[in-house]
């Protein structure tokens, strides 16, 4: 076909007629075609297996009301089975006190000694017997509360649900345009290998974000090891709040973050830890709900054997008279509903076995600053040493 100026113009069909014919004479590009065909059906599927974890997440949050609701079986388990145990002790001591009285008596007279002996075998078969009972009860708290830790991790989850399934929209929506162009492209007869293989390759970058969101959340939800390693700190308060960072946006909280490019090591817990940062920063988006300044402020610093972390939020602050019953467990200053009383309860008690310490600094009207300290991890420290 002749152009304006007399010049001869490739049509269509001329380009179709050259690509096959270069693809025919180049075996090695024919297969290369085939092969980046077959990496667009392959996206494909996994694009369709993306919708079904869409739809698998529902389900888990289905899954995690129930979860709730089992939790406050096992408060009311817990609640128990500490009364039990009050009185357990209780018979411990009255069980001693008898024998110590029997001992005196056996001292004083003779005549009761016979008596006194099997009175004495009677008590402390029942010492034995309370003693185990109480060992059992302990091993049974100690279970209910890392049951507590794990349904109150699960309950977090849940709230956590929505935002990430929103961080997920925005890379399967990539995925979809970037395998839509290709697919564009290869039925319009326009396509170059080189054009397929970018879109491709972004399409994976996008696949594995969505990985990398979706194995997060999985690691956190499934329960805590005992082991504890070597690990970067600021990294681990990182990964908490990208947990929250769109619960943050939603409602307009803004997050300052000042730690140091170099993180400082500790050896603890990743998911344990982890969870003691999201308990905190949830107590401080909720503290910003009436605030009229919403910010919350994290940061920290070492000196020569710790490492100081501080979550210092503009919110009214906590109720004067109060700062020292926060960490109590069950202690809540929410309304009926809103809240269990077990998340700052269970951060105090995790960096307690951490070897640190969490406080808290009140200004009445001005915000509440949150403390955390651990230990530095020691240059010859074991890599995997157990909790």
């Amino acid at each position: 076909m002749l152009g304006g100026n007399g010049t001869l113009k490739n049509s269509p069909g001329l380009e179709q007629i050259e690509a096959d014919v270069l693809i025919a004479s180049h075996p090695a590009l024919r297969e290369r075609w085939e092969k980046l065909e077959m990496r667009v059906h392959k996206a494909e599927e996994r694009r369709r297996a993306l919708l079904h974890i869409m739809g698998d997440l529902n389900d888990i949050n289905k899954r995690l009301g129930n979860q709730r609701k089992a939790m406050l079986h096992i408060l009311d388990d817990y609640e128990s089975d500490r009364s039990r145990l009050a009185r357990q002790t209780d018979r411990l001591d009255n069980s001693r006190r008898a024998l110590l009285h029997i001992l005196q008596d056996a001292h004083q007279s003779n005549l009761r000694l016979g008596d006194g002996r099997k009175a004495m075998i009677h008590i402390m078969g029942d010492l034995k017997e309370t003693s185990a009972q109480v060992l059992r009860r302990e091993q049974e708290l100690r279970d209910k509360q890392e049951q507590l830790v794990q349904a109150a991790k699960l309950a977090t989850l849940g709230e956590l649900t929505t935002g990430v399934a929103h961080e997920l929209n925005n890379p399967l929506n990539n995925i979809g345009l970037f395998v839509g162009n290709a697919i564009d492209q290869i039925q319009m007869n326009r396509a170059s290998p080189q054009q397929l293989l970018r879109e491709l390759q972004g399409a994976m970058q996008q696949v594995g974000k969505a990985t990398e969101i979706i194995s997060h959340l999985r690691t956190f939800g499934r329960a805590a090891p005992t082991s504890r390693q070597r690990l970067l700190i600021y990294e681990v308060v990182q990964r908490a709040l990208s947990l929250l960072q769109e619960q943050m946006r939603d409602r307009q909280i803004i997050v300052q973050l000042d730690l140091a490019s170099k993180s400082p090591v500790v050896v603890g817990n990743s998911i344990q830890l982890e969870q003691v940062f999201i308990n905190v920063l949830s107590n401080a988006r909720d503290a910003l709900v009436d605030s009229p300044r919403k910010r919350i402020s994290i940061s920290g610093w070492t000196d020569a054997e710790t490492v100081e972390l501080s979550f210092q939020d503009s919110g009214p602050g906590i109720p004067p008279g109060l700062e020292k019953r926060i960490f109590d467990p069950f202690f809540t200053t929410k309304e009926v509903g809103k809240g269990t009383g077990l998340g700052l309860s269970i951060a105090y008690g995790i960096i307690k076995d951490h070897q640190g310490t969490i406080s808290v600094v009140n200004r009445p009207g001005e915000g509440a600053c949150f403390r955390i300290q651990l230990p530095l991890a020691k240059p010859n420290q074991a890599e995997d040493a157990e909790a």
